[in-house]
């Protein structure tokens, strides 16, 4: 799946709801997606880690969606690889070195 049929999907799927909600709320719905995921990463199976980050995932993209932000272009900042320095691996940190 690409990140624009994702999001297609999830706007699809719950785009009428988290309108209703709004973006404060369904920011918060995310903050607390997060906050699980952080719990699972502690110590939950590989299965529920998965459907943590399905999840985050998710919550990322519909807000992204009710703040006008098309998840593509903001996936495409990462193109050339860091979007400071344009490379990768990332040569920030070596170039202070």
């Amino acid at each position: 799946m690409t990140i624009e049929g994702f999001q297609r999907t999830i706007d699809e799927t719950y785009g009428e709801r988290d309108a209703q909600r709004g973006l404060d709320r369904t920011f918060m719905w995310l903050v607390e997606e997060i906050g699980e995921l952080a719990r699972a990463l502690r110590s939950e199976s590989h299965e529920r880690k998965v459907e943590e980050f399905s999840d985050v995932l998710a919550w990322l993209t519909t807000t992204a969606s009710l703040a006008g932000v098309d998840m593509s272009e903001a996936a495409a900042r990462f193109t050339h690889g860091c979007p400071k320095c344009d490379a990768s691996p990332c040569e920030c940190g070596r170039r202070r070195e």
